[in-house]
């Protein structure tokens, strides 16, 4: 069995205790459907085979690639697509339960000319990104059922929300995204409210399901929200250099990492700086070129993007690899 030793850095790691407690802890807080996990996070299906274990049999994807991928891993009994899309078509195409999200009449219309059977009605509740104000919900419920669409109900994202540190300010803006959820949910009919994520999990009241993804393997940023999930996801780098001004430079750079929601830190360092292929850091203690130090990243979506595999570590035995096979467009 191979060793940390015998990877070539920069070198994805998962660490397999910890992702295990957070897959147990959270399939203990949302069991079954209640998590729809959210596949961009990790964008590896042997990890979605991890989650499909412990009774998550939905998914939410981020891209028509993910969709894709899960179908064909056999994850596909019930896959929602939390995006517009203006083609659907390879959706349509799918032998499996797909779902997409509309929030205008030319998301719809994509919907139904692609051969989508079903959507979500996805409400704009505070985060500037995509959604139809809550009070058009019902007037395009209609237009995707004269469409032949079957409207299985609506959706949210409260990002503005999710990365907040305070609890009880999360919470406050997730009462408020609850009453225009349940307002819209009211007007449209059907049974699912989907919402949320990883920094909300548990402060949701009318959902139906969660959509949390980075619980998994988690990140520096959420690691400040006090979550009960470990962190699981590191970079093994190597030192390359160090310098008699007391700092040395390891091998993992910008493009090894998801620098987007703050700094990766190194365990004992003074992380100073970024650079493509490098990081420089002052280390508490004295360190020797080829000395192994491992990154956490600040977010772990573009991190695992980044890599083509990750390593499933025990100590320092390596006892899985799993390919990223989730990750393009």
């Amino acid at each position: 069995m191979p060793s940390l030793t015998d990877l070539t850095t920069p070198a994805l790691l998962i660490d397999a205790a910890a992702l295990d407690a957070n897959l147990r802890t959270m399939a203990a807080a949302l069991p079954g459907a209640r998590l729809r996990p959210h596949v961009k996070a990790h964008k590896c299906t042997a990890l979605a085979r991890r989650q499909a274990a412990l009774g998550h049999r939905t998914f939410t994807c981020a891209t028509i690639r993910e969709v894709e991928g899960l179908v064909a891993a056999g994850l596909g009994e019930d896959v929602l697509l939390a995006n517009e899309v203006l083609d659907a078509r390879r959706l349509g195409a799918l032998d499996a339960r797909v779902t997409v999200a509309v929030d205008s009449a030319a998301s719809i219309e994509a919907a139904a000319v692609g051969g989508v059977d079903a959507v979500l009605i996805d409400l704009n509740v505070g985060l500037p990104r995509c959604g139809c104000e809550p009070a058009d919900a019902e007037r395009l419920a209609d237009l995707a059922r004269a469409r032949g669409l079957t409207v299985r109900g609506v959706m949210g994202y409260e990002g503005h929300a999710m990365l907040l540190p305070d609890r009880a300010t999360r919470a406050s803006l997730v009462a408020d995204v609850t009453e225009k959820l349940a307002a819209a949910h009211a007007a449209v009919g059907s049974d699912v409210v989907s919402a949320g994520g990883t920094g909300t999990f548990d402060l949701h009241t009318v959902a139906t399901d969660v959509q949390a993804g980075s619980y998994a393997l988690m990140d520096t940023a959420y690691a400040k929200l006090g979550l009960p999930f470990r962190q699981a996801l590191s970079v093994l780098g190597t030192v390359i250099s160090t310098s008699t001004q007391g700092y040395a430079v390891a091998d993992v750079g910008l493009k090894a990492l998801g620098m987007d929601h703050g700094p990766s830190a190194i365990d004992d360092a003074a992380v100073w700086f970024f650079s493509d292929e490098h990081v420089t850091f002052a280390p508490r203690r004295p360190m020797r070129a080829g000395d192994r130090v491992r990154v956490w990243p600040a977010h772990v979506d573009p991190t695992m993007a980044y890599h083509e595999r990750v390593h499933v570590v025990d100590g320092e035995r390596v006892v899985e690899t799993w390919s990223i096979d989730l990750r393009g467009w």
